[in-house]
């Protein structure tokens, strides 16, 4: 293909010398001569390992060049690719002045360009930006409309500083975000040979991927550094017990607990949660992530509640109030809470989860059922189909069942589902999940 880069610092850069290497012939566009001039002369402007190799090749093969002259590479080329600078501002907020100054310089040429032109931005950008920013500054510019006169695309980047090139031909995946399959079709056909999963998605999608990405980094480093601190004030040695815990693939590095859904609860983690980070506060420690995360998760729980309250109906009821599928355990069960604070507040409730049921009758939890939640033992029916009369439906656990019975529901029913559930139910009801 016939690829414009806009931008030519440390992703504009690098992604020249890979498209070229890969036999496309790529214009490097930016504003300072100075690049410019180092890239005809067949050199990299950035310091990154095998890029000033890839970049003197392209040069020599004809495959690369740059220029200032915006409105001359896009007359020579299909595709366009944004990567100019986000930076922030003193508030926090992010500057998309650069990126919609190249979206309207790129419009105005589009306004008379006679060939389809597809704009794909690489810059990262929080979700909304590209319908919020990017497609306004084309649409204005060019007097055209995005999706059908020209296409427009999201593909972030996942390279790393140091690492660059070889993160190009080894990227961890693909994610496209288009308006229609078409573009996303020919952004694809870039990275055809790369060998890593290819994800077409939304812009918005696409959008925030890249974001969950680079905070989940920073909390896995703050994460390691609590617990090292930790550690250090213990005698332990921090690094040996990261590296075990890095062993396990089934549970600490792994999709397990990493689909969003509701509060934890159980048996294990709110008590072990305390224990680490009491005993951090009796040696000096200072663990904000790990304090933090009782009260995120207590959010959750008021979010729950917040939602039922906001419905104006009385009448709840709850599949589910084990703390998880496939258990009679109610030990600081999230959706208990829920429950108490609604009984408090007037609510009527009725109560089916068929583990807890047997448990109330021989199982080991039958003591903690009748001593300490008696009120809400009082709550249980025998049938599901008792609670499916409700006028809110709280989904509380993934047991079977639950899911196929919504379809039985009325379009006036209301159904919160507190589940990790991804796949929306078939239901005449209205139906959200509270987390995604």
């Amino acid at each position: 293909m016939n690829i414009s880069i806009f931008g030519l610092g440390y992703v504009g850069a690098v992604i020249t010398g890979c498209f070229a290497r890969g036999g496309h012939r790529v214009i490097g566009v930016d504003t300072d001569a100075t690049k410019v001039a180092l890239i005809n002369a067949g050199k990299s402007p950035i310091i990154e390992e095998g890029l000033p190799e890839l970049i003197a090749a392209g040069v020599q093969t004809g495959q690369v060049s740059a220029t200032t002259d915006h409105a001359a590479a896009l007359a020579a080329t299909e595709v366009s690719m944004i990567c100019v600078g986000t930076p922030s501002k003193a508030t926090g907020e992010l500057d998309l002045r650069f990126v919609e100054r190249v979206a309207e310089n790129i419009g105005a040429v589009l306004k008379t360009k006679a060939s389809r032109h597809l704009v794909v931005v690489r810059s990262t950008m929080l979700p909304g930006s590209m319908r919020d920013v990017v497609i306004p500054a084309l649409e204005r510019s060019s007097g055209k409309r995005a999706g059908v006169d020209f296409g427009v695309a999201v593909n972030p980047e996942f390279m790393r500083e140091s690492t660059a090139v070889e993160d190009f031909y080894h990227p961890p995946k693909t994610v496209i975000g288009a308006l229609n399959d078409a573009d996303a079709e020919l952004v694809a056909a870039l990275y055809r040979e790369l060998p890593a999963p290819l994800i077409k998605t939304r812009l918005e999608t696409a959008e925030m991927v890249k974001y969950v990405d680079n905070i989940f980094h920073a909390l896995k480093i703050t994460f390691a550094n609590e617990i090292g601190a930790v550690g250090k004030a213990l005698g332990v040695d921090a690094h040996e017990v990261m590296r075990i815990f890095c062993e396990d693939r089934k549970l600490n590095l792994s999709p397990v607990y990493l689909k969003p859904g509701f509060a934890y609860g159980g048996s294990c983690l709110p008590k072990d949660l305390r224990a680490m980070t009491r005993l951090a506060r009796a040696r000096d420690v200072s663990v904000p992530l790990l304090d933090s995360l009782a009260a995120s998760n207590e959010r959750r729980v008021r979010d729950a509640v917040e939602w039922i309250l906001a419905t104006g109906k009385r009448r709840v009821g709850v599949l589910g109030f084990a703390f998880k599928a496939g258990t009679d355990d109610l030990r600081e069960s999230p959706i208990v809470t829920v429950i108490e604070t609604l009984l408090g507040k007037g609510f009527e409730l009725k109560l089916y989860d068929e583990h807890v049921s047997l448990a109330r009758l021989v199982g080991a939890n039958r003591k903690f059922i009748e001593e300490r939640i008696p009120h809400t033992s009082r709550l249980m029916v025998e049938t599901m189909a008792e609670v499916l009369d409700c006028e809110v439906i709280l989904i509380g656990n993934q047991s079977a069942g639950f899911f196929p019975a919504l379809a039985k529901l009325k379009p006036e029913q209301v159904v919160l589902d507190l589940t990790p559930n991804a796949k929306p139910p078939a239901t005449p009801a209205r139906y959200e999940r509270l987390c995604g």
